[in-house]
């Protein structure tokens, strides 16, 4: 087949570029002819809450990528909308992640569709976005009309298409396992390079830095006087999309300074598998959420994960087999992360997360598509 991906991919950076990077290698690796149409724009500074939208490593040679898309302005919509329809794609895959892109991928989801032939397929990361706006829910209907049918990565945000009543088939399955960013690394090396006292063990935090990430609950939690006594130091990686005062006055208050590592730049490609090969435990206390990539990176490099109870991470994690699901409360996080610690055997949940890691297989997630 001919497929169009469009969405965020180089010279974007993040996990939804990589995401659809490496969504269209496996579609190349299954015989596929595939275009990846990217953004010049996505969003107007002013609206980026971070240091930069754009990755400075090399352009993946092997995926065919257009940098074409201006998400504010009209004209490029219809442009580009019409570049697509003239490929004349047998399928169109539109990233749907907040309703500021409806009115860009919408016009163009429309323009795209009067091709008899073409399938345009939404996968969707967020209907409802995690910080609302009173606009949210008439941007999001005018972009649900522009595709013919919607792939979920979890049950949450399944129903919430579902909600919208519409006709248009919807189809669930997990988020794929993160395998593109290369292979564990040897721990006394990833510390070395990372500059990390190998006398400490690591729990990690990965990624952005956004209230409904939870980070505040988890320097909460870790600054139980009980870890005083275990050899471990949390790692915060991830740039602070939001103000960075709160977490260092939480840190302070908490007299923690000595046992966090903050690493608060944006965390390059190359870097993960470091992050994720010193770590003995991922830590996501989300208060919101519906997926996460960051649960398949460590998946992955096959490390336990603490979740929180909220949207999809309980489907993704399964508590006790690969790691704990806890209620977003600071108490319930500093249980389980005391008993982990107190394993004094980060490889506690080894088979099980061996086992779960066949239902995140990249081919699975292509058949959905394949069955529209």
């Amino acid at each position: 087949m001919k497929i169009c991906i469009v969405g965020p991919a180089h010279p974007l950076r993040g996990g939804l570029a990589s995401f659809n990077e490496r969504l269209a290698t496996q579609f190349q690796n299954e015989g596929h002819d595939v275009q990846i149409i990217t953004f010049k724009l996505q969003y107007p500074n002013l609206l980026f809450p971070g240091k930069t939208q754009y990755s400075n490593a090399p352009k993946p040679e092997q995926l065919n990528i257009d940098v074409a898309l201006n998400s504010i302005n009209p004209f490029n919509w219809i442009q580009t909308g019409k570049k697509i329809r003239n490929l004349n794609p047998d399928l169109v895959i539109i990233r749907y992640w907040t309703p500021f892109m409806a009115p860009c991928l919408g016009t163009l989801g429309r323009l795209v569709k009067r091709k008899n032939k073409t399938k345009v397929i939404c996968l969707v990361d967020n209907l409802i976005p995690h910080e609302k706006h009173f606009f949210d829910s008439f941007l999001t209907r005018y972009f649900v009309k522009g595709v013919d049918g919607f792939v979920t990565m979890s049950q949450s945000v399944y129903d919430d298409v579902a909600n919208l009543k519409t006709k248009k088939p919807i189809k669930l399955t997990p988020h794929p396992m993160f395998d593109n960013f290369g292979l564990p690394v040897a721990k006394d090396e990833a510390l070395d390079r990372l500059n990390l006292n190998p006398n400490y063990k690591y729990l990690l935090y990965f990624g952005l830095i956004r209230h409904y990430k939870g980070l505040d609950l988890l320097i909460e939690a870790f600054g139980n006087k009980k870890f005083r006594s275990f050899p471990y130091k949390l790692i915060i990686a991830g740039e602070f999309y939001e103000d960075p005062t709160p977490y260092y006055e939480l840190i302070k208050k908490n007299k923690i300074g000595d046992y966090i590592e903050l690493r608060t730049d944006f965390i390059p490609n190359h870097l993960v598998a470091d992050y994720f090969s010193v770590s003995d435990l991922v830590v996501l206390p989300y208060k919101d959420a519906t997926q996460s990539g960051v649960t398949q990176i460590a998946y992955h490099f096959k490390k336990p994960m603490l979740v929180t109870n909220v949207g999809g991470l309980p489907e993704i994690v399964i508590n006790g087999i690969s790691g704990y699901v806890v209620e977003p409360k600071v108490e319930s996080i500093t249980e389980k992360l005391i008993e982990f610690c107190s394993l004094g055997n980060p490889n506690f949940f080894v088979n099980g997360i061996e086992a779960e890691r066949k239902r995140f297989e990249w081919n699975k997630m292509t058949e959905i598509f394949y069955s529209f």
